[in-house]
């Protein structure tokens, strides 16, 4: 089996890489929570055939929903001074949680280090570093153009506080990945979140009446580029619809599904000199919202 990401395409459809649909057997959720595909040497895995329906080609509904809950921005702060100040307090607080979030002693405290460690890096042992580095510039001067007696000036890290040890590269990583995994925890209400710090200030989602993508076509050599973007709306959006419309008597017909801006129209190009249209809107749960990009015409041939 093989860990899925939200942009993986099917390496075992046909034709081969189209993205997965809602519905697909081979799809299911692991004891830890993660998405998995089933891969043909798997026990249960159910083969692809032509007649399966590709999701190129869904029916197009209106969107019945309301728009989603309002996400979180950030939780980690920018500045280092309040990242001490953040690191102290979630420290403390995974101390008196860990039991509840059903975290072992090892790893509670492995954590609880990681930030103790980051702590004195930042509070500590970055002002040491500062300081020296301003005597070092005072001596250079003085060796440039002073007088009188020259000394350089050594650096001596502080000590290292009671109950605080030096950590492995990549603390900050680790205690992330914890969060990660406390926030997909049921035991973490957000009562906890909050008092951990974990969850960001709120931040509303746009109307979904009105949102609307911006589109570019150029032909290339080998296609036509399309270019777009998610008009900084991606955590609310799920795809962008990709029409085109051949100037072959077919009218609008859909091109892709895309989830990653910028996309390539490999279409064989005519023989003759036409014009080719694209527009495109945004889905969200398998849906279209807002509004219809203006047309992007290339000519092609």
């Amino acid at each position: 089996m093989r860990l899925l990401h939200w942009d993986d395409k099917n390496p075992h459809s046909i034709p081969p890489g189209q993205p997965y649909k809602w519905g697909d057997k081979n799809l299911f959720f692991g004891p830890d929570g993660k998405a998995y595909a089933r891969e043909p040497q798997d026990d249960g895995f159910f083969p692809y055939t032509s007649a399966e329906p590709l999701p190129l080609e869904p029916e197009l509904k209106p969107n019945p929903r309301t728009p989603r809950k309002m996400k979180r921005q950030d939780f980690y702060p920018s500045r280092q001074a309040d990242q001490a100040v953040w690191l102290e307090n979630f420290r403390l607080k995974l101390a008196l949680y860990a039991a509840a979030l059903g975290l072992s002693p090892q790893r509670a405290g492995d954590c609880i280090a990681d930030a103790r460690w980051l702590v004195y890096l930042i509070v500590s042992w970055l002002e040491s570093v500062r300081t020296h580095g301003k005597a070092a510039t005072s001596a250079l001067s003085q060796a440039q153009t002073g007088s009188g007696p020259l000394s350089l000036p050594t650096f001596t890290p502080p000590a290292l506080p009671d109950g605080v040890l030096s950590r492995p590269a990549g603390a900050l990583n680790r205690i992330f990945e914890l969060i990660a995994e406390l926030k997909e925890n049921g035991a973490c209400t957000e009562p906890m979140c909050l008092d951990l710090g974990i969850l960001g200030s709120v931040e509303p989602a746009p109307d979904l009446k009105i949102v609307r993508p911006e589109i570019t076509a150029t032909a290339l050599a080998n296609g036509v580029q399309i270019g777009w973007g998610w008009q900084g709306w991606a955590k609310f959006l799920d795809q962008c619809e990709i029409q085109v419309d051949r100037n072959d008597g077919k009218g609008w017909t859909i091109l892709t599904f895309d989830t990653t801006p910028g996309y390539l129209d490999a279409t064989p190009f005519p023989a003759t000199l036409t014009k080719w249209k694209y527009r495109a809107i945004f889905r969200l749960d398998d849906a279209q919202v807002g509004q219809w990009s203006a047309d992007a015409i290339v000519s092609v041939g």
